[in-house]
């Protein structure tokens, strides 16, 4: 850990520091922000709006050591097109959700807010999650301290943990104010393929193919159909096509299906919210990819749809939340309250007591007066002091 000395120039990152230097002698509290695009997910937002976006613009990019280190207001839609200019990428596809299908530019994700909600794409089973491309941060902390952890090297360990500890915090620890990630070169051929098949056959086909050395990428299964996105060299690509079998999507409708799903705007997550507004709850599942299928009462046609070779399952319900997560913990799993206009049952599953006792403990190391993001990951009342 190092503490950062801040030019006079950078007014914005002064600003920043200004603003909970305030708050925290006035004993305020700040929910800290960027575009907003993820404003829906988590517990409700409280405190006074501390919007990043002006701390904005990319630091540094090594194209040939494949890291760039990004401010927290920068678009996250600008980063990409940088990046893919060079024939890179992350390769964890982090949601826009606000992305119009016509324009990804007019996306309002940020990069801080990626790296504090911590989701990903279609492809997070087969190249991991937003912590794994994690190599440095800097935060502002609730004592209006600029520390920087980590590096901009991917072999760099100092600190490497606490980096990580950011991905899916919510802003709850900390102001991201700039991030250190790895990237990787985008993949020189790639193929979608369609297969007919009900459930339980989909997900015992895609744990065979999980067993095999073939370059699946992504999977989903929704309403009797399974896609696989294949991805990599052109012969491994090729050869896997004629291995597999079944019909190919055409790259263009692939490639606006899979944005569709990364971004949450495809059929499904339309049906979804819909649902949503009259009163269901859209869960996201975490279960072991050999997890069978879940089947609850009163569940309909289309109304899951399955990702990541099994491990992740979302499902339209309007089941108790106490029967749904007991469903999800018996097959060795979890399950979140993705979005709901009733979010009484909390958003995540209740921390163990040791768990809580770390959690704490971290909340009071980064931020001790409680300034940032009050209740966003959990409920005063289910875990005080998160």
């Amino acid at each position: 850990m190092t503490t950062t000395t801040i030019p006079p120039t950078d007014t914005a990152l002064l600003a920043l520091i200004d603003r909970v230097q305030g708050a925290r002698a006035s004993k305020g509290k700040l929910n800290v922000r960027g575009g907003g695009s993820k404003a829906f997910y988590g517990e409700a937002e409280a405190g006074e709006l501390l919007d990043t976006r002006a701390l904005a613009g990319v630091s540094t990019y090594e194209p040939t050591e494949l890291v760039v280190s990004a401010r927290c207001g920068t678009s996250l839609a600008t980063l990409e097109a940088l990046l893919a200019e060079q024939g890179q990428c992350l390769p964890f596809e982090p949601p826009h959700f606000g992305s119009n299908v016509d324009g990804p530019l007019a996306s309002a994700a940020t990069v801080g807010g990626m790296v504090a909600a911590g989701l990903a794409g279609p492809s997070r089973a087969a190249v991991g999650s937003v912590r794994d491309y994690v190599l440095g941060v800097t935060i502002l902390n609730g004592k209006a301290e600029v520390l920087s952890f980590g590096g901009q090297v991917m072999k760099n360990v100092a600190g490497y943990d606490v980096s990580r500890l950011l991905a899916g915090s919510l802003g709850t620890l900390g102001v991201i104010l700039e991030v250190s990630l790895k990237v990787l070169p985008i993949a020189p051929a790639t193929a979608t393929l369609r297969f007919e098949m009900g459930q339980a056959d989909a997900l015992g086909a895609l744990n065979r193919w999980g067993g095999q050395p073939l370059p699946i990428v992504a999977s989903a299964w929704w309403d009797g159909n399974l896609l696989l996105r294949l991805s990599g060299a052109v012969a491994a690509v090729q050869a896997a096509r004629i291995r597999l079998g079944g019909s190919v999507v055409d790259e263009a409708s692939a490639a606006s299906f899979w944005r569709g799903l990364r971004d949450q705007h495809d059929d499904y997550f339309v049906r979804a919210r819909a649902a949503v507004a009259d009163g269901a709850t859209l869960w996201r599942l975490g279960l072991p990819q050999t997890a069978t299928p879940l089947s609850l009462p009163g569940e309909r046609p289309g109304d899951q749809l399955i990702e990541w070779g099994g491990a992740q399952r979302w499902l339209v319900s309007r089941q108790p939340a106490a029967a749904l997560r007991a469903a999800a913990a018996a097959l060795g799993g979890h399950a979140t309250l993705f979005d709901s206009r009733d979010k009484s049952a909390g958003v995540f599953a209740p921390l163990t007591s040791p768990i809580a006792r770390i959690h704490q403990g971290l909340k009071q190391s980064f931020d001790p007066d409680g300034i940032f993001n009050p209740g966003r990951l959990y409920s005063p009342k289910v875990h005080p002091g998160l």
